[in-house]
């Protein structure tokens, strides 16, 4: 894990959190060598990927091309 003293990562903040949410690598905060924070990617959102995630809850029964009704009603 990458480490960076405080007063950089204060110089570079934007710049250290673009560079985390890009690689997925988490970098460790110091100050005075000693670990203070750590800064971590946030996990994926299950809602990001909605495409097929109905997938298996829909049951088809009869004809699915025939008209409900009949044409005279």
């Amino acid at each position: 894990m990458e480490q960076i003293q405080i007063s950089k990562f204060k110089a570079t903040c934007f710049a250290v959190l673009e560079r985390v949410a890009r690689t997925r690598e988490p970098i460790l905060i110091t100050r005075r060598g000693k670990p203070i924070a750590r800064i971590i990617p946030p996990a994926p959102s299950p809602a990001s990927r909605w495409l097929g995630s109905m997938k298996g809850s829909v049951e088809i029964h009869g004809d699915v091309i025939a008209p409900v009704s009949e044409p005279s009603e």
